[in-house]
Parts: C-alpha cells; structure tokens; sequence
C-alpha cells in the first residue's frame, strides 16, 4: 500500500521553479529517506505533504487521498528546528501534544508514562523542559512526534545533537516503529545512518529528483566494475602457489585481470590481505573465483559498492551548477519558512494557543 504520492508536483517561488515536477511514492511499512544538500528541497517537500504549503501544480496523495484533518491527526513530524514549552513539565507538555492529535487525555497520560519509561526518562517527567540537559531535551523532541502512536512519521534530522548512546536509542527506536508496520520518512545528513536505516531514497538537488530508488540496486548501479578479495598469504613472497609466501604473485597470475590495488584492512582483527581486483571488461565473474580459489585462501569474495556517502558526493559535485543556481536553491526552503509563516503556521501547522503553564 502507498501511504504518500507525489506525482509531478511542481513549486515556483519569485518566478524560479525551485521544486520540477517530481514524483516519487513510498509504501507501507519502510523507512524512505529524503536526501539532498542544504537548499536542495527538502524541507520544502515535507512541508508540502504536511499541508502548510500548497504546491503550484502536481497532486500530493496521503493516505491514498488528499490531506484532511483526519489524516494529519496519523502523521508525527519531527523539525529540524526544534521546538518545546521550555517552561512546561515534561509529562504535560507531551499530553498537551497527544491532545492536539485528538488523543483522549486518558490515553495520552498513559502514552506519555510509556514512552518515558522506555526512553528512561520518567524519573524526570515532573520536570520543566527547561531543567533538562540539551541530549534529553532532543529525546523528548523525538517523543513529542510519536505520543499519538502515528502511522507516518516524519523525521527531520533526528539524530542532530545526539551523543552515541542517544543515537542508537533514537535509531532503535525508529526500527521498532517500522517493525511495527509505521511508515517513516528520514531526512537526514547523515549518509551512513541511511545506508543502514534506509529501504529506499529520494535524492534531490536544487528541486530536482537525481536519484530514486532502494540503497542497495542504487548503490549497485554506481558501483565500478572491481571485486574485493580479502585471503591468507604475505605480499612480500615470490613464490606463485605458495599462500603463506606469495599471495599477490599468485593473483598476478590470473588472466583478464587489468589491476590489483591493495587496500587496509577495515577491522584491526582481520589478518588477511585486502585487495580491490579490476577485471578487464570481458572477464567472467565466475572464472575469476574459480581461480582464486585455487591460488589462495579465499576468505571475503564481493563486488566493491560505492557508499551512499561517495555517492552523494559524487551526485552534488557532478551535477553543480553556476554558483547563481545554488544561491537561488538555496532560499527555496527559507522561502519555504516565510510563506508558512505568513499563512499563520509553526512547523507542524498546530495552533500553540492553549499552552500548558507557558
């Protein structure tokens, strides 16, 4: 089931079309990652699947319909700039939020001392939001988008500020919700978390769609035509067949290799030699191991794919433009931020009339 559709939807800002007609949908159940360089569009996207800005053409589907009450009250956000009633007590504060997602103030009591619980938090939960340390104030910010139990998340830079303990409790904790069959969209800077966390990815730059798809077939697609072997032997030996005296020399050996370029080793515990073979073009896979197992020791055998990292860089550097284009890119989603506060919003579109003891 399609929980989101973009179909060529479309944002002009000034005259400059600073979204182009991009399309992408992300299904029940996976954690999609919305990807791009500061001023790419991002934040201009999420605020047009949240409602608080209309895009100028295109149509937006959430929920398998347009966005209505009902189903903002199914969606959880996350910022990226963070906002809590500094002065409030932790407990009312995330009740007062469940409320505003028409949870009944029962229910949301007894979500909020759950989620407390789980995060290690309630010891603190009659504390102002105030008198906490910045790391379990951005804990709480990530627990103020899930106290309605929400069947899509949207999380902007969720790790932002977190130490390594609080990151894995925030990483565990969005793969808890996939688990549970919750939808999740994950913006982030952070390529390795969504190499790790992502099924699938949007990559944006300067409002256009570059690339789409899952991590792995992406990462595939842009990867060389090269292999890493990792085998027992010593490259400092000259005997061709011996493995403890001529690993590299063996491998030398073998037809329809073009180059072998030794590489160190990712782990301090791993003892054997680490190469990165290139084939020559025409050269079979299958040959190639056939072969290197009766050279060597085999103990790793795969194809080398580029990190989502590399990736990205490679994608941003090689798709840049004049430094006029970036400049203007880079207002989209300030522009973005003016319109919603120009129609009356804050980043979620919730009224903050109301607020408990602020």
């Amino acid at each position: 089931m399609r929980v989101i559709e973009f179909e060529h939807v479309s944002k002009v800002y000034n005259g400059t079309e600073v979204i182009k007609d991009i399309s992408f949908s992300v299904e029940q159940g996976e954690i999609f990652g919305l990807l791009g360089p500061n001023g790419a569009g991002k934040t201009t996207l999420i605020r047009m699947l949240l409602d608080i800005i209309r895009p100028d053409s295109g149509e937006i589907r959430v929920f398998g319909a347009s966005l209505g009450p009902g189903a903002k009250d199914r969606i959880g956000y996350l910022p990226e700039e963070r906002g809590l009633y500094r002065k409030t007590k932790l407990v009312d504060m995330l009740v007062y939020l469940a409320q505003l997602k028409n949870v009944p103030k029962k229910q949301a009591h007894a979500n909020a001392e759950s989620l407390l619980h789980s995060f290690g938090l309630y010891e603190h939960r009659g504390k102002k939001v105030e008198e906490l340390s910045k790391g379990m104030q951005q804990k709480i910010q990530f627990l103020s988008s899930i106290i309605h139990d929400p069947d899509l998340i949207v999380l902007d830079e969720p790790f932002s500020g977190l130490d390594p303990v609080n990151t894995r409790t925030i990483k565990d904790m969005i793969l808890e919700h996939r688990n549970a069959g919750k939808t999740i969209i994950l913006s982030t800077h952070m390529m390795e978390k969504a190499q790790t966390l992502c099924d699938r990815i949007l990559m944006v730059d300067r409002g256009s769609r570059v690339l789409y798809g899952t991590v792995e077939g992406i990462r595939k697609e842009r990867g060389k035509n090269s292999l890493l072997v990792e085998f027992t032997g010593s490259s400092s030996g000259s005997s061709s067949g011996s493995i403890a005296g001529g690993g590299l020399s063996a491998l030398r050996e073998i037809p329809g290799i073009r180059k072998i370029v030794e590489r160190k080793q990712e782990h301090e515990q791993e003892h054997g030699i680490f190469v990165e073979i290139f084939p020559e073009a025409d050269t079979n896979t299958q040959f190639l191991l056939e072969e290197l197992v009766r050279k060597v020791e085999v103990l790793r055998f795969e194809h080398a794919l580029p990190s989502l990292n590399d990736i990205f860089i490679e994608t941003v550097e090689g798709d840049s433009g004049e430094v006029a284009d970036k400049a203007a890119d880079t207002d989209v989603d300030k522009a973005a931020e003016k319109a919603a506060e120009k129609a009356g919003t804050d980043t979620e579109g919730e009224s903050r009339e109301g607020v408990p003891n602020e």
